[in-house]
Order: structure tokens, then C-alpha cells, then sequence
């Protein structure tokens, strides 16, 4: 009804102001355009909607994803499918939706290692500017910076103190090279000017196992992976990697308070759709997650999980990418770090 209405009136304009025929015809497909765009977003999503995740199930990745999946069926009436593909850190999965069809219902889980995949990798098989589409942010959570029992430290000044004492003897886990565990700890060498040992793992598990056994002395991972350990009085928690300290852990101060004035670093969770995603679809799924993330049990579960809901509009969230993608380059090249 909108476009046929408009039609007419373009016809009316037309005979008043004596439009030549092809403005005419520019304006009225512009408008024809305009208000097919808007009905298609108003109709939108009238199928189900394939929501790409980049690791494996049982994962903070997908543990999130599910959990913004699940209210967006919800609300929508129409299945938002998960579809895990791990592979490579996020490679295999951002490929396929990146080369996926750009009408909306293909959405693609993205994240801290996401941005910095871009410089860790010599080259991608996707440009992660130019052929994604930034969505919204999900959720965010700091790091805690962990030590075991044996390490005679109690702050983040006295572990720089004893690693200046001490250097390249102490050695930190990581989930694997170029991961965010790994380049955190790089963050806070080169700011500290401490020299400690790399240990790359395949997971989070085999960290915490050998820094019960003390082989290895810290680790630097997501508030969920550790905190469990520390409440247990088997891990000693020194800080966060958050700007302020952490609602759960408010005895916890974060690494600028207790020692590195400036270091922030943060775990996001983001949604992107392929480039050329229509600009109404892109808008409404960003106001829809904005509303879900105002939700309660949304909060609470993100809270047990260490995050917290994130949200902000497409624009300003693309800019983000593109600014963690530059900020990670650094850390990634004075870091030497390597893709395994």
C-alpha cells in the first residue's frame, strides 16, 4: 500500500513541477526501492535464520550464542539455527559467513580472536572490513590474572618484582598462540618490561591442571575458567584485566589500579552478517539485541558466565572492530606470535 501510494503522488509531483522522464523514473525507483527495503525489513525474518559460530559447542563462544539465539526465536517466532564451525581459530566458520548470501539470514558469531586473526595470519581467505557487516556487540568480560598456591606472590607488583628478580625462570599457560590468553600476558610484559615463559596449550583444562602441579606459575583467562579455582582456595587470583573492577570479585583490583596504569583488555562476543546485508535487517537485529540485553535472566546468565551485556549501534561497533583489529596488530607483532 506504502509504495502505491507514493507512486501516486510521484505522478502528482511529476505533473506539477514537470520532472524530465528520466528524472522522472530515477526518483520513482529510488522510491520503489526505499519502501520495498522497508517492507522486506518490516516482514523480516519470515524463514529461519542460520547463526554461524566459529568454535566448537560447550564453549563461551557457544554458551552465548545460544543464549542470544534462544530469545531471538523467542521473539521472532522463527528458529535462529546454530551451526557450529570450529576450525583453524575462527577461521573456517568467518569464511562461510562471509561468503554467504548478504539477506539477512545468515548470521556469523565474532570475537576478540576474530580481530586478531588479521594480523596473526600472513592471509585470510576473507577481507574482515570489507566483506562483514558488524551487527552489534553480545557481551564482554574481563581476564583474571591467576597464580598457583606456590608462587610467593599476593599482587601484581610483587609478581613484576619477582619476574624483574627472576628473569624468563617464571613461565604463564595460554589456550594456544596468538589466543587472547596468550597475547594478554604479551600486553602486560611489554608494558611491565618483565620477561616470563610462554607455555602454549590446547585449552584452558591442561593450564589449570599444571598450575596445580606447579609447572607452570600463571595464566591469564576468562573469569569463568578460573574463578571457580580461586573460590576454591586452589588458585590465588592478583587481578583483572577490566577498567573497573570486576561486580563478582570487587576485592579483585584490576592490573591499571594495582600496577600498569592504562592496560585494559577485554573478551567480546559479537554478531556480524555478510557486506551488503540490507541496512533495515542490520538496524533491526541491532535493536532487538540491545532490547535482550537490557532483559534480566539475560544479565544474570551472562553474570555467571563473568560477562556482561554489551550493546551499541552498527556504526560505532564497526568502528570498534576496526580499531581492535589495529590494537591487537601491535601486540601481535612486538609479541612475535605465531599461528600453530
Amino acid at each position: 500500500m506504502g509504495v502505491i501510494i507514493m507512486v501516486a503522488l510521484l505522478h502528482r509531483v511529476g505533473s506539477l513541477f514537470r520532472f524530465s522522464r528520466p528524472l522522472h523514473l530515477r526518483i520513482w525507483a529510488l522510491l520503489i526501492a526505499c519502501a520495498s527495503a522497508n517492507a522486506f525489513a518490516q516482514d523480516y525474518p519470515n524463514r529461519p535464520i542460520r547463526f554461524i559460530v566459529t568454535f566448537l559447542p560447550g564453549g563461551p563462544a557457544d554458551t552465548v550464542s545460544r543464549l542470544i539465539a534462544s530469545k531471538l526465536t523467542d521473539a521472532w517466532r522463527q528458529q535462529v539455527v546454530i551451526d557450529n564451525r570450529a576450525g583453524a581459530n575462527g577461521i573456517i566458520g568467518s569464511e562461510l559467513g562471509a561468503r554467504a548470501a548478504p539477506d539477512g539470514y545468515t548470521m556469523l558469531y565474532i570475537n576478540t580472536s576474530f580481530t586478531i586473526n588479521t594480523s596473526l595470519y600472513p592471509k585470510l581467505p576473507y577481507d574482515p572490513v570489507k566483506d562483514l557487516t558488524p551487527v552489534t556487540p553480545m557481551a564482554a568480560g574481563p581476564a583474571m590474572l591467576v597464580v598457583g598456591l606456590s608462587v610467593p606472590v599476593r599482587s601484581v607488583q610483587e609478581l613484576i618484582a619477582l619476574a624483574k628478580a627472576k628473569p624468563g625462570e617464571l613461565s604463564y599457560g595460554s589456550s594456544g598462540n596468538g589466543s587472547p590468553s596468550h597475547l594478554s600476558v604479551e600486553l602486560l610484559k611489554r608494558e611491565a618490561k618483565i620477561d616470563i615463559l610462554h607455555v602454549p596449550y590446547k585449552g584452558a583444562a591442561g593450564v589449570v591442571t599444571d598450575m596445580f602441579a606447579g609447572q607452570i606459575q600463571m595464566t591469564m583467562s576468562t573469569i569463568a575458567a578460573v574463578l571457580p579455582y580461586v573460590k576454591a582456595n586452589r588458585l590465588r587470583a592478583l587481578a583483572v584485566t577490566s577498567a573497573k573492577r570486576w561486580p563478582a570479585t570487587p576485592d579483585v583490583p584490576t592490573i591499571a589500579e594495582a600496577a600498569v596504569p592504562g592496560y585494559v583488555q577485554s573478551n567480546w562476543h559479537g554478531i556480524a552478517m555478510p557486506a551488503g546485508a540490507p541496512s533495515a535487517i542490520v538496524a533491526k537485529v541491532n535493536a532487538e539485541l540491545a532490547r535482550i540485553a537490557r532483559l534480566p535472566d539475560v544479565r544474570e546468565r551472562l553474570d555467571a558466565l563473568g560477562m556482561a551485556p554489551l550493546s551499541m549501534p552498527p556504526t560505532e561497533f564497526a568502528a570498534f572492530v576496526k580499531a581492535d583489529i589495529g590494537n591487537w596488530a601491535k601486540v601481535v607483532k612486538l609479541s612475535g606470535a605465531k599461528p600453530e
